[in-house]
């Protein structure tokens, strides 16, 4: 999938599925990757995104997605399992907004948070000057 446009940058998420999923359903997750990935305001984006079904039929949640996305420079990793190829679509597309987001807010000098204290590797007060000859 790849994405181009809108002031995003470029967006190269390779989606890949194993076992049996139709291509409505795979269309389905790639709209949803698309939709959180190729927002404005992202730095570039790349990576991959693995569907499996399991074979046994006694599983309770058969489908299973993995995604390792590199965002800007950090590495974004989201599991989902679900018992529907929509509904897996759905969860990792809720996960992945979530971590993308975070990710993009903690760039953003204000909302970062105040300076750690000295005695955590924070920046050390200046010491005094001309303070009684010592």
């Amino acid at each position: 999938m790849t994405n181009e446009g809108t002031g995003t940058g470029e967006v190269a998420v390779r989606v890949r599925a194993d076992g049996n999923m139709d291509e409505g359903a795979l269309a389905y997750l790639r709209e949803k990757i698309g939709a959180v990935l190729g927002r404005p305001g992202l730095p570039p984006v790349s990576g991959e995104v693995r569907v499996t079904r399991a074979a046994a039929a006694h599983v309770a949640l058969p489908w299973f997605a993995g995604a390792e996305i590199q965002v800007g420079d950090d590495l974004v990793v989201v599991h989902a399992r679900e018992a529907s190829a929509r509904e897996l679509a759905d969860r990792l597309q809720d996960r992945l907004r979530s971590r993308t987001e975070r990710s993009a807010h903690r760039r953003v000098e204000a909302r970062r948070t105040a300076a750690p204290p000295p005695w955590r590797g924070g920046p050390r007060p200046q010491q005094r000057q001309g303070a009684g000859g010592r």
